[in-house]
């Protein structure tokens, strides 16, 4: 697996998708879901494509373990987080529930930066 090109085309599918949802924010005057719009271009395409940049310059950080672990903690943590958060202020569900749902998966998320940063530390 190619972790600078999955980072990247991801990023770009996350681009089209927050895009997109924006433009249907905009056409309908909706903007109380403005906050998942801001993570998907957030999490989605600007950290996934600058995690694509730095694995792509120094390409010997994606060939550990550490990278896999980032990847896909990363994808499962910011996918999941993007569902709850969408979820959560469409009231699809009770805050209660919803909220610490979101706690945990935003502890995946952290997880995977953690990751990166050691695989950062110990090969940069």
């Amino acid at each position: 697996m190619n972790l600078s090109k999955s980072f990247l085309i991801l990023g770009a599918l996350y681009l089209l998708v927050g895009l997109s949802f924006g433009i249907y924010m905009g056409a309908a005057q909706e903007f109380d879901l403005a906050p998942v719009h801001a993570h998907i271009n957030l999490l989605g395409f600007t950290l996934m494509t600058l995690f694509g940049i730095v694995y792509r310059i120094i390409p010997g950080l994606a060939d550990t373990m550490l990278a896999k672990v980032h990847f896909w903690l990363f994808q499962i943590g910011a996918f999941l987080l993007l569902v709850l958060l969408f979820a959560l202020l469409s009231h699809m569900g009770p805050e209660a529930t919803l909220g610490p749902l979101m706690g945990v998966v935003e502890v995946v998320v952290l997880l995977s930066i953690v990751a990166f940063l050691i695989n950062l530390w110990q090969r940069a």
